[in-house]
């Protein structure tokens, strides 16, 4: 641990407990101490500090390599109506439950309850930085189904970017192609909240059903709802090949280095 202390997102990042996002809501929830006190956001751990998430205390990988766990990296089909976040307000079955890993894993990203496909999940902290940075642009293909017919120019639309007007954003362009009456398959490089959904909104279609395919090399196949696959040797390398390169910081920490 740096001598000038580890920022405390980072530190639980690194020992495996969650992702920087996630620990930052744990922070907030009041759910993290350090030397027995409640820990606030942005804070750093010294060395000789303990840290305690939900009562347990966590060892960080960095400090002792005996005890750090073995790398985790599975592929999940997540079923509608499972979330991906284990804040208590959710109030519905979440992910880390439905898997019942033994190993502390947590999901890389989200799907939001009301949509169903591929999720991966994994133990290592900087890996879900990577893949979470937007700046990165890693594909996600999803398939889709709306509630009437797929047209040329809605297809067009989404391909070029759509202005979102509850986020004030207009989306990135992207690949998009009709695979049926009312069904397309989209792939898209940004994770905007909802953006499948905010999207056919904005030009007028009502998502029935949402199904993410693939991420990066990752295919979903046929994997069934709610079962879960350790990634091949060769996925993973393809994976981490593709990753080389990718920032695990925000362009605010970047600009810090």
């Amino acid at each position: 641990m740096e001598a000038e202390g580890i920022r405390l997102n980072k530190f639980l990042s690194e020992a495996g407990i969650c992702s920087r996002r996630e620990a930052d809501r744990l922070v907030e929830a009041g759910k993290v101490r350090i030397n027995g006190s409640l820990a606030v956001t942005g804070q750093k751990v010294l060395p000789g500090q303990s840290v305690e998430v939900k009562g347990r205390v966590i060892t960080s990988a960095g400090e002792n390599k005996s005890h750090k766990e073995k790398p985790v990296l599975l592929a999940v089909h997540k079923p509608k109506g499972i979330v991906c976040t284990t804040s208590d307000k959710d109030r519905a079955p979440n992910i880390v439950d439905m898997v019942g890993y033994p190993v502390r894993i947590y999901p890389i990203g989200r799907l939001d309850k009301d949509s169903e496909g591929l999720i991966l999940m994994t133990n290592q902290g900087d890996l879900v930085n990577k893949m979470m940075r937007s700046g990165n642009a890693h594909e996600k293909e999803y398939l889709v189904k709306v509630n009437r017919p797929v047209t040329d120019d809605f297809i067009r639309k989404i391909k070029k970017g759509v202005h979102l007007s509850e986020l004030d954003v207009t989306t990135r362009p992207c690949f998009a192609a009709k695979t049926g009456e009312k069904s397309f398959r989209i792939v898209l490089t940004q994770g905007l909240n909802r953006q499948i959904r905010r999207m056919c909104s904005e030009l007028g279609f009502d998502v029935r059903l949402l199904k993410r395919m693939r991420i990066m090399n990752i295919e979903l196949g046929d994997l069934k709802p709610g079962a879960y696959r350790e990634l091949s040797k060769r996925e993973y390398h393809q994976m981490k090949e593709a990753l080389k390169g990718s920032s695990s910081l925000s362009y605010k920490e970047q600009k810090k280095e």
